[in-house]
């Protein structure tokens, strides 16, 4: 997108209603920013959109696929993601009907595109038995002709569903990325978030993933757990080290309205933060390189490659219910729930879509010239590593540093600037779920606290 291809700014808002200052001083675990703006600030869309007028005129050249398995074996206690246990075969088999027969209709909606990313979600994607995958790669070879040997793939699994002849066939189709849920090599640990898995079963997925020669194994790990102690988390830490994982991503435990879990007092705020220090400490050690507050990369880690992607400026193509899709200036998805109940209708819903349902838009979110920018500096600061302050200004034909105030990161020390990339310092990684939200537009926090979370 061209500087004079840029929608114009609106009238700044007040940012906020408490300082960023008084924010760091507070609790480091706001909410977590993976994208901008959160489903909670979509709304029903009326009327709603065609797929070819959203998606007309925008760059194809280089999008994500994403496809939402939206089933799980279990729901976990700290699990706010749309997903559901209700695994019958028949609600199974009719969803991957409905998948096929919406990856069709969008794909001659929005026209012709290139692939750069691919990601299957969920859920658990390998709950799947071996024929459902295949079903669900072939929906991305042959409807939308993604070329999974030629770009990063990615795929979610479970200890629990992670098999042998699964990693095989995934490694076969050209996946060269397997993320698994482990959470706590802890047995206890995991129990007492309503996760139970023996470590025998952990290992015995993990060594599946190995066999197979998938190149990239990421382990999720989870920190403030009930009963987790320093020696505990260093434990599965160093055991996620010892397999040579080439990446890992760890999580603060987070107690969400509408899940199983109580809420905890507030020393676990403490104990969260010095497990993350342990953990940086010791990674960084260990030969990883931290790439945002949750994300580390081991040395031996194959290089990135395939063809360029830009996660504040390249679109998304979600398939699934639960999946959401970017353009430019319209975020949208199903309608979205957390609760078991809520999700459930949702996905009984979809599975009673009409062709012209699945050819439009029903529910998102409108991104004005404000929000993108906001958007496109939360995703460099907090997703890609770094805001390129020339690039920015090259998309929106105005300084970064203007439209937002930016310059109270680099004075409170959370993030500095070099060489035109601005960078969050180890202050602003380690608060990045404090710094982020302080980001959000004064609209997306009224949407998000009016939001029903069923």
């Amino acid at each position: 997108m061209t500087a004079a291809a840029s929608p114009p700014l609106a009238s700044p808002a007040p940012l906020r209603t408490r300082s960023l200052e008084e924010r760091l001083a507070g609790t480091p675990y706001d909410a977590y920013l993976y994208g901008y703006p959160h489903k909670t600030a979509y709304r029903e869309l009326s009327p709603a959109r065609a797929l070819s007028d959203v998606w007309a005129g925008e760059r194809k050249d280089a999008l994500f696929l994403y496809l939402h398995v939206p089933f799980c074996e279990m729901r976990c206690g700290f699990c706010n993601l749309f997903t559901t246990p209700d695994t019958r075969e028949d609600r199974v088999s009719r969803y991957l009907d409905v998948l096929e027969r919406q990856a069709r209709i969008v794909r001659a909606e929005i026209g012709p595109g290139a692939f750069s990313r691919m990601a299957i979600g969920g859920g658990t994607p390998t709950l799947l038995d071996p024929a459902g995958l295949e079903r669900v790669l072939d929906v991305a070879e042959g409807v939308f002709g993604v070329a999974p040997r030629a770009i990063p793939v990615s795929v979610e699994t479970s200890p629990e569903t992670c098999t042998p002849d699964k990693m095989r066939l995934l490694a076969r189709r050209g996946v060269d990325r397997v993320s698994i849920g482990v959470q706590s090599f802890v047995e206890a640990e995991s129990a007492a978030v309503k996760r139970p898995q023996r470590l025998a079963d952990v290992e015995r997925a993990i060594d599946a993933i190995r066999d197979a020669g998938v190149p990239t194994l990421n382990v999720d790990l989870m920190y403030g757990l009930p009963g987790q102690t320093p020696d505990t988390w260093r434990a599965s830490l160093e055991k996620a080290v010892a397999l040579r994982a080439e990446e890992l991503y760890l999580y603060p435990l987070y107690v969400r309205p509408v899940t199983t879990l109580s809420r905890r007092p507030r020393d676990w705020d403490d104990e969260r933060l010095a497990l993350y220090r342990q953990a940086v400490t010791f990674l960084k050690g260990a030969g990883y390189k931290q790439l945002s507050m949750r994300m580390f990369r081991a040395a031996h880690a194959p290089g990135e490659e395939g063809p360029v992607y830009c996660v504040q400026e390249d679109g998304m193509v979600g398939l699934g219910v639960g999946a959401r899709s970017y353009t430019r200036a319209l975020h949208y998805a199903s309608d979205w729930a957390v609760g078991a109940r809520g999700v459930l209708d949702i996905v009984d819903r979809w599975l009673d879509s009409s062709d012209a349902d699945l050819a439009r838009a029903s529910h998102g979110f409108e991104l004005d010239g404000d929000e993108q920018r906001r958007r496109h500096v939360a995703l460099g600061l907090f997703v890609d590593g770094g805001l390129d302050l020339a690039r920015y200004r090259a998309r929106f034909g105005t300084d970064a540093a203007t439209d937002l105030p930016l310059g109270e990161l680099v004075r409170l020390g959370v993030a500095r600037e070099e060489r035109g990339v601005l960078f969050l310092t180890e202050l602003g990684l380690e608060r990045s779920d404090v710094v982020g939200p302080w980001l959000f537009s004064d609209r997306v926090q009224a949407l998000m606290r009016g939001f029903d979370l069923r």
